[in-house]
């Protein structure tokens, strides 16, 4: 049986028949299944003829012939013919009588035949990577910043440039969301700060003084959770701090640690990493262009099943950075997810296809992953974890997960090497 031809190649239809002698071996059983098992009124426990079996429980029986039959000869059927689903079939026409073969035609996707031309050719951005000397004096100053320490000041208000040492509680005004409440946080006093609210109302305080005011946050504030509402806060002043900025200076250097033996030192390992960052983020940039241009070469239908579990990827992932941000349940339920779903459609279709597409190149070149890269990386995510390499593999293993931990690493050697092959 040849499968039937459709618009995409990677949908196929096929005709499967289940000879009549397998159907009557399969019937025969599970009505010596039901006998042992049934209960009738008028019948002892294992005696119940067949007759009976066969009329009291038709409906079930033929159900269960088909739960048995349909994917043991759809499998067969698929591998005679060299077929690999990648979905479920949709089965229809099902014909099911008694001393009759059982016929079904099934619906499925298979995986495209894929023919990867041109990546030999790709050629990567590889921009030249520098670092500006007042880049590396902005970052040393920033590192200034958080080894400031901070000093009481007594005998006079707060002003501009003191910081107020506070704890605060704050109500929101239309009663929905979590309140505010901090116990100890420090309030800079200054014309240009984020939060001119605090500074208008706190500006000259003095310690234990009480202050209640609305603060309304912008829609573009940081914290999406406060984004466009107004809360009633109420402020205890608990001090009056003033900031002092250490030195720079070798002893500064020395007291970030052992390796710093001068401030050149710190200069250099920041300029290091700073050149490091760029050069990751330029060749993460370039990898996308390489992906996104070897997509473009290759065009070919993508299974819909393929797309629908990377969607559910995607939206796993996201919905999980939501609750991480403070989403409460009842809000996620609230969510429209096939209107989710429609916008993930695009990305996730080239995601498949560019993770189709390494896997032909790796094929193409022989990249493979041994099993000491493997063990590298779940010794990573061990010490990430703080748990054992043997509890991580056990994890991966009774998840499933050690496949996709090899294709993920199998991809991007992948990618490196298309990356690198344009030297």
């Amino acid at each position: 049986m040849s499968p039937t031809e459709t618009n995409s190649s990677s949908k196929r239809e096929i005709e499967v028949e289940v000879p009549a002698d397998a159907v009557t071996r399969e019937t025969d059983a599970l009505i010596q299944k039901y006998q042992k098992l049934a209960r009738l009124p008028g019948f002892r426990r294992g005696h119940v003829p067949a007759s009976v079996i066969r009329q009291r429980f038709a409906e079930d029986i033929k159900s269960e012939v088909v739960d048995s039959l349909v994917p043991r000869y759809f499998r067969q059927e698929t591998e005679k013919q060299g077929l690999i689903p990648v979905s479920q079939p949709r089965v229809t026409d099902l014909h099911i009588h008694d001393g009759e073969p059982l016929k079904f035609k099934a619906s499925f996707e298979v995986m495209p035949a894929i023919k990867v031309d041109g990546y030999k050719e790709l050629r990567a951005e590889k921009p030249e990577i520098t670092v500006a000397d007042q880049e590396v004096e902005d970052a040393l100053n920033h590192l200034r910043e958080q080894h400031a320490t901070y000093n009481s000041i007594e005998g006079r208000v707060l002003a501009d440039g003191d910081y107020a040492q506070v704890a605060l509680h704050g109500e929101p005004k239309d009663g929905e969301g979590k309140p505010v409440h901090m116990d100890d946080i420090l309030v800079e006093i200054a014309g240009n700060n984020t939060m001119p609210e605090f500074t208008e109302n706190l500006r000259g305080a003095s310690a234990g003084d009480e202050r209640t005011f609305e603060v309304t946050y912008p829609q573009d504030t940081s914290d999406q959770r406060l984004a466009g509402k107004a809360f009633t806060y109420t402020v205890k002043v608990l001090g009056l701090k003033q900031k002092a900025l250490p030195e720079l200076n070798d002893q500064f250097a020395k007291e970030l640690g052992e390796e710093f033996t001068s401030l050149d030192v710190v200069r250099q390992r920041i300029r290091e990493g700073m050149e490091q960052e760029r050069k990751h983020s330029a060749e993460h940039t370039a990898k996308d262009k390489l992906v996104d241009e070897l997509i473009k070469r290759n065009d070919f239908d993508v299974p819909e099943a393929l797309v629908d579990r990377q969607i559910d990827v995607r939206l796993e992932r996201g919905l999980r950075a939501l609750v991480a941000q403070g989403m409460r349940q009842e809000d996620l339920k609230k969510m429209d997810l096939n209107r989710l779903r429609a916008g993930q459609r695009d990305q996730a279709v080239q995601e498949v296809k560019a993770s189709l597409l390494l896997e032909k190149v790796a094929e193409e070149e022989h990249i493979e992953v041994s099993d000491a890269e493997v063990d590298r990386e779940i010794e990573a995510l061990a010490m990430q974890s703080k748990q054992t390499p043997e509890a991580i593999r056990a994890r991966l293993t009774r998840d499933g997960a050690l496949d996709r931990i090899r294709h993920r690493i199998r991809s991007e050697k992948t990618l490196d090497f298309l990356y690198h092959q344009s030297a």
